[in-house]
């Protein structure tokens, strides 16, 4: 039986279809943004929807609801995102209190965490994350990867956490493996390994060769952000 994923922060639905992709069904998605859901509904029509994560644990509650196997999203980068003002955790849009609080109320098996890696610059924010985690019962495995590891023609980096039940069987878990290049041209030519400035003239040579670069470039099908 397929695992069941509750979005949080759910965007335009990029980690939904990446889970789904990989044989995980999504049964649940939180976003705030009205053009981001009017996405999301297109693509998801039957996944129930919730504009708050901050009151997402009531609205679950609210009627009966399937077991939730994996929480996962990517809680807004801006307080430690390099292009904003660095604030951290004294930023009001520091949104993974209200993550943890749909984690320990819904009691899923795993977690995943998407951010970007400047997260690991602030020990304060990065260490709330991994304590929350802990006293819930769970470890913890992160790692920094580019989007031409998963076939994208860009070096957008970003960091991913995935979090486990600390133990099964008493004993420890390690289930984060380094993973290769993945199918675009631009990834299997190389891409990944190049040096920064050849990484943006093959991006720009890749663009100008896919003018429908806005869905592919972030590795959404064709016209996934049209919702006429």
């Amino acid at each position: 039986m397929a695992l069941t994923v509750v979005s949080l922060f759910a965007g335009i639905g990029g980690i939904d279809l990446g889970l789904e992709r990989a044989g995980l069904t999504t049964v649940g998605q939180v976003e705030i943004d009205p053009y981001c859901r009017a996405v999301l509904a297109r693509h998801f029509p039957e996944v129930p929807k919730h504009d708050d994560v901050r009151t997402a644990v009531a609205w679950w509650r609210s009627q009966a609801r399937p077991r939730v196997d994996v929480v996962a999203g990517g809680f807004p980068c801006q307080p430690f995102s390099l292009a904003g003002l660095g604030l951290g955790t004294a930023d009001p849009r520091w949104m993974w209190p209200a993550m943890a609080a749909v984690i320990r109320a819904l009691r899923p098996s795993y977690v995943l965490v998407e951010n970007v890696p400047a997260l690991l610059g602030h020990p304060d924010a990065f260490g709330t994350v991994l304590a929350d985690l802990a006293e819930s019962g769970f470890d913890a495995e992160w790692a920094v990867l580019p989007a031409t590891a998963f076939g994208a023609p860009t070096p957008r980096e970003r960091l991913y956490l995935l979090a486990h039940p600390a133990s099964v069987d008493g004993q420890p878990r390690d289930l984060l493996e380094s993973r290769g290049s993945g199918g675009s041209p631009l990834a299997t030519g190389g891409l990944s390994g190049l040096p920064a400035p050849q990484q943006r003239r093959a991006a720009r040579a890749w663009l100008a060769r896919n003018p429908e670069w806005t869905d592919w470039l972030m590795g959404f099908p064709t016209r996934w952000t049209a919702c006429e």
